[in-house]
């Protein structure tokens, strides 16, 4: 699965530095000279980090093989992708990353099949989004409504309250 750790903005400059979103909790890692970085669309990579450094709170990054403000310019709008295979496992039992929940199967802790884990959003509260039949549920990820995950099972269990999960059983 590839996941997304930035999204090249604008031109800075005229020597071929872009702007970078960046969408990484790691940017020192994903970010840093020499790292080689795939694309979204494909065509406009790989690309190969040369130059790094902050401008404002604005990651500024310059590419291998891209010069000028014309070459910058050309790649506004590519994502920066990783393989998610390349992503090493949270050291915290209770921590995961949002590609290893989405596709999992959801059940209650008396084994009732309820959905899929289909995104993760996080609005303050992390919340799992479980499509159920045609529509969609939230639960709130947190351990007293999500007792168990098992990544090996491919399976989430979850101890609902009346409601939670279909609010006709709201009482």
């Amino acid at each position: 699965m590839q996941l997304v750790v930035g999204r090249i903005g604008r031109p800075h400059g005229i020597r071929g530095e872009v702007t970078v979103e960046v969408r990484t909790d790691d940017p020192g890692t994903r970010f840093a000279p020499g790292v080689s970085l795939a694309t979204d669309p494909s065509g406009a990579g790989p690309l190969v980090v040369e130059t790094v450094r902050w401008h404002k709170n604005i990651l500024l990054l310059g590419f291998e093989g891209v010069f000028g403000r014309e070459g910058a310019e050309a790649l506004r709008g590519t994502m920066l992708v990783i393989d998610s295979d390349d992503v090493p496992p949270p050291e915290d039992p209770d921590e995961f990353y949002d590609h290893q929940l989405i596709g999992l199967a959801v059940v209650t802790v008396a084994g009732e099949a309820v959905g899929e884990i289909t995104d993760v959003l996080h609005h303050g509260q992390d919340l799992l989004v479980v499509r159920r039949g045609a529509g969609e549920v939230f639960v709130p990820f947190v351990k007293t409504l999500v007792p168990e995950i098992d990544l090996d099972a491919g399976r989430v269990v979850v101890d609902a309250p009346p409601g939670l999960l279909d609010v006709n059983e709201a009482i």
